[in-house]
């Protein structure tokens, strides 16, 4: 094991009542053999919400520059579109559509494969939204969002229309959401279980992330503090484990132990998802740049 990959494993770890040949067996059983970090390319502004389709290819957002790129799974590097609607948190539906949160006009768009654009939802109870953030789809096709209240140079308004930024759930084929929880300072990255059972939500603001219970209708119940630490974009893997970005990528098995932090040099990291053919790729935002690390685990978006 090089001393790269080392680092790469154990740095910043806590492991609380493990001892360190443990850290390191709970740790090596993330990352392949032999892997290490890949700068693919530096030349965005500030890269966000990595989403994949069925195929493995992984679809990004350069939100300054108004772009969505692609990075398919023979490992090539494409422009998909312009003009995305300050597109940045994206998610990718069972028809292969990518719903973006899509900030320009605090929107939430359906984008087509053949690029057409149709707006979901633009507001709550006839206010406007601070600014969808990050998105994650339950199996039954319903939408779960963030909606925290970052300033943006291209908004005409100097402060939000609502008081709180709050959580919301968008059932399959609605045009109203429904505000699922009000008591976050600042959620950002959200994820849920592949069996629709529970979602996780970051509070940024307040270096706290949820783990609550999805109840059948859609509304959420039980919520309870994971971790004592934010994020801006959080995904989970095959085994259970939720990978936390910001300085590096955090991860903690599901019970909320420690694992590791993946070192990134290139500063914040904005988001995190899973992807390549046999979803066992890495693919890292990190402010003008993308990075992958080979893994042992599995994606399960």
């Amino acid at each position: 094991m090089n001393q790269y990959r080392n680092a790469l494993l154990f740095s910043f770890s806590i492991f609380m009542g493990s001892s360190a040949a443990n850290a390191q067996e709970d740790a090596a059983k993330l990352v392949a053999p032999g892997a290490i970090l890949q700068q693919v390319s530096k030349q965005f502004k500030f890269t966000e919400g990595p989403a994949v389709d069925k195929k493995g290819n992984i679809y990004f957002t350069d939100q300054p520059n108004d772009k969505i790129w692609k990075y398919d799974t023979e490992g090539n590097l494409s422009l998909y579109m312009e003009k995305t609607g300050r597109s940045n948190g994206l998610y990718i539906d069972k028809k292969g559509n990518i719903i973006s949160c899509a900030d320009e006009k605090n929107e939430m768009w359906s984008i087509s494969p053949k690029g057409k654009t149709t707006v979901l939802v633009d507001g709550f109870q006839g206010r406007t939204f601070n600014g969808p953030n990050d998105l994650w789809i339950h199996p039954k096709g319903g939408i779960y969002f963030t909606d925290p209240f970052y300033p943006r140079d291209y908004w005409e308004r100097k402060k939000p229309d609502m008081e709180k930024q709050n959580v919301y759930f968008l059932p399959k084929g609605k045009k109203e959401p429904v505000l699922v929880d009000d008591n976050l300072k600042q959620p950002n990255g959200i994820v849920g279980t592949p069996d629709g059972k529970y979602l996780y939500v970051a509070d940024i603001r307040d270096n706290k992330t949820y783990k609550y219970g999805i109840n059948a209708d859609g509304t959420l119940s039980n919520r309870q503090l994971f971790v004592a630490q934010g994020s801006d974009g959080i995904t989970l893997d095959n085994l259970g484990n939720l990978y936390i970005t910001g300085r590096g990528v955090t991860v903690y098995d599901p019970t909320g132990k420690k694992i590791t932090n993946i070192l990134v040099p290139s500063g914040w990291v904005g988001n995190v998802c899973f992807g390549g053919k046999d979803r066992n790729l890495l693919f890292i935002t990190a402010s003008e740049s993308i990075y992958t690390l080979q893994m042992q685990v599995k994606g399960v978006e």
